[in-house]
């Protein structure tokens, strides 16, 4: 396994991500800042000194008028009439200048701003001679102060707003570019953080990926390791067991049986009469008794029906001899034929068996069980089933038993599932292949 978990190189790639969209955010945010100065102190400024300016042109075209009106032959008003409206459209050009320059661009020269107010000054100047000459109703020398004065500073005045206007322009123009330069900017930068955050969750991702597979391979190698550990100790486990089945057997039971013979011998040499022919039989009971247990023993370890005559024969044997030993009521039932079975696969799936009755005589709290064989050309299914107090489902694995069940069925490459009966109590069922290799 590797030393060194993979977490704090993806942390590390967590944090550049989060970094670059930290500084990207912030690099946005900061963008949309000049946007919002862009917006207030330039564009609507501007828009509204223009609009100011515009009002100004507006002024002076009413001005135009009225000098037109008072040039025309054969007005009806007097000329000194005019000069209520003159002052109500000073007050208003004067608002609007004032106005206008506290709005004016930062690109404007304050001597261009100057050249307008001196041009107003010097007009209004020049109006306030126009009304002495028009109260003595000098109409011709009006005339003529309108034609060869007023209306020439008039016109400069408008010239002058409309070289104003078009600063206007020229500054919003420029805003304008300067804005669709953030946008570009911001674009350009938000593909490279996207750009760069699917290349930080690639390289992540990919380093996960290959950490994870580095894990599962060193997994999948001590699950092989410990399959191969466990059919070692299982195969060592049945081998000893077979060794001492065939101890027990050969050399105590040889010794238990002679001892019988030598006992019995002895008993015919005594008088009919002697107390120790009786305490003689007493003996050779004992030791009768013994080599039954030791026999006994010796099935349990290794049952020799089971080299003899093979797994379908041991099976039923085996049950017939439990339910006498135990007292449990074992329905069998044996579906298909049975092929002949290899001691591997026949080893295992008597132990399986041999548990799984084990397990109903001490835990289910009754003394009925069933068990069922079904046989297929290629697969053979072994049931164990109870309807007593039943376990959890999925079982726990602190169990030898259950594990060496699982263990068992996993060295047949099969499987071995734990369910519970609509009736109530536990179905064990173990299903193995008959035509692949046992695990070892």
């Amino acid at each position: 396994m590797p030393s060194r978990a993979p977490a704090a190189r993806q942390l590390a790639g967590l944090g550049v991500t989060l970094a670059a969209v930290v500084i990207f955010s912030g690099y946005t945010q900061y963008q949309i800042e000049g946007l919002r100065r862009l917006q207030t102190e330039t564009l609507d400024r501007n828009r509204r000194s223009t609009l100011l300016l515009v009002s100004i042109q507006s002024n002076l075209s009413q001005i135009g008028l009225a000098f037109r009106d008072m040039e025309r032959a054969g007005d009806p008003y007097p000329l000194s009439a005019y000069r209520p409206r003159f002052e109500r459209l000073r007050i208003s050009l004067e608002d609007a200048l004032a106005r206008e320059a506290e709005l004016a661009p930062p690109s404007r020269l304050a001597r261009e701003q100057q050249l307008l107010h001196d041009a107003c000054a010097r007009f209004w100047n020049e109006t306030a001679a126009l009304w002495p000459l028009a109260a003595e109703d000098r109409v011709n020398e009006v005339r003529t102060l309108i034609r060869t004065r007023l209306e020439a500073e008039r016109a400069a005045m408008t010239t002058l707003a409309e070289q104003l206007l078009v600063q206007n322009q020229d500054a919003e123009r420029a805003a304008q570019a300067r804005i669709g330069a953030i946008y570009t900017r911001v674009e350009r930068n938000l593909y490279l953080l996207l750009g760069a955050v699917l290349l930080a969750i690639a390289a992540t991702t990919l380093y996960v990926i290959r950490s994870n597979r580095r894990v599962f391979q060193q997994l999948e190698t001590l699950s092989e390791q410990r399959r191969a550990l466990a059919g070692q100790v299982i195969s060592v486990q049945e081998e000893l067991f077979r060794t001492l089945a065939r101890e027990l057997h050969d050399e105590f039971g040889q010794v238990l049986t002679a001892m019988g013979v030598m006992l019995q011998r002895a008993s015919k040499r005594l008088p009919e009469d002697s107390p120790a022919r009786e305490d003689l039989r007493e003996v050779r009971e004992i030791a009768h008794q013994t080599l039954e247990k030791v026999r006994g023993m010796s099935q349990m370890l290794h049952p020799p029906v089971l080299d003899d005559y093979g797994l379908e024969r041991s099976i039923e044997w085996y049950t017939g001899k439990y339910a006498k030993q135990t007292g449990l009521t074992i329905h069998y039932e044996k579906i298909g034929i049975g092929p002949w079975i290899g001691d591997q696969i026949a080893i295992h799936m008597y132990r399986i068996l041999q548990e799984a009755l084990n397990n109903v005589v001490r835990h289910a709290g009754t003394r009925e069980a069933w068990v069922r064989v079904r046989y297929e050309p290629h697969r053979m299914e072994l049931v164990v089933e109870d309807h007593g107090v039943g376990m959890s489902v999925p079982p726990s694995s602190t169990g030898i038993g259950l594990i060496a069940m699982r263990e068992r069925a996993v060295l047949l490459n099969g499987c071995i599932e734990f369910s519970t009966p609509s009736e109530g109590g536990t179905r064990i069922t173990a299903s193995v292949p008959l035509n692949v290799g046992v695990t070892q």
